[in-house]
C-alpha cells in the first residue's frame, strides 16, 4: 500500500492544483460514502439481536447457539470490514492529494517565474484598467446610494417621532 502511495505522490506532483482539487474531491466523496457504509453496517449489526451477545447462550432447546455460525454475522462483518478497508484506502488517497497540493503550487509558481511569461499582455493590462475603473465607479455609486439611504432612514425616524408624539396620550 505504501508503494502505491509513493507512485500516487509522484503522479500528483506533476498535476496542476485544479486537477488535484478534483481528485481530492473525488476521494473525499469516497471517504464519506465509506464512512456512511461503516455506520450502516454497524447499525445493521446492532439492530440484529442475534449478534448482541458475544458468549454462547443456550437457546430454548437447551442447545448452545454459536453466533459465529449465524448467516448474518459473516455478511454483516464482511460488509463492515469491506467498508473499513475502503475508508482507509480513500483517506490515504485523500491525504496524498492534500500533501501534493502545496508542491504543485510551488512547482507552478516556479514554472511561471522561470519562463518569464509571468507578466501580462498589453490587452490584459487594458482589460484590468477597465475593470479597475468600473470597480471605482461602482464604489462611488454605492457610497452615494448609501448616503441617500441614510438620509431616508433619518427622515423615517423623524416621521416616526412626530407620529408618536401626535398619538401620545399626554397633552403638551
Amino acid at each position: 500500500m505504501e508503494e502505491s502511495m509513493v507512485v500516487s505522490n509522484a503522479k500528483s506532483n506533476s498535476k496542476t492544483t485544479q486537477e488535484l482539487a478534483k481528485e481530492g474531491q473525488k476521494h473525499l466523496e469516497e471517504t464519506i460514502e465509506a464512512a456512511f457504509q461503516i455506520l450502516s453496517s454497524m447499525n445493521d449489526e446492532l439492530c440484529n439481536p442475534a449478534l448482541w451477545s458475544t458468549t454462547n447462550a443456550p437457546d430454548s432447546n437447551h442447545h448452545h447457539m454459536d453466533i459465529t455460525s449465524s448467516p448474518l454475522t459473516g455478511t454483516a462483518n464482511g460488509a463492515l470490514d469491506d467498508a473499513r478497508h475502503r475508508y482507509k484506502t480513500s483517506v490515504a488517497a485523500l491525504r496524498a492529494v492534500l500533501t501534493a497540493i502545496p508542491n504543485s503550487t510551488k512547482a507552478k509558481s516556479f514554472e511561471l517565474g522561470s519562463t518569464g511569461s509571468g507578466s501580462l499582455s498589453p490587452a490584459d493590462d487594458v482589460e484590468i484598467d477597465k475593470l479597475e475603473d468600473r470597480s471605482s465607479s461602482l464604489r462611488k455609486e454605492l457610497a452615494n446610494k448609501n448616503e441617500y439611504v441614510r438620509l431616508l432612514i433619518d427622515q423615517l425616524r423623524n416621521l416616526i417621532t412626530d407620529i408618536s408624539t401626535w398619538q401620545s396620550p399626554c397633552s403638551v
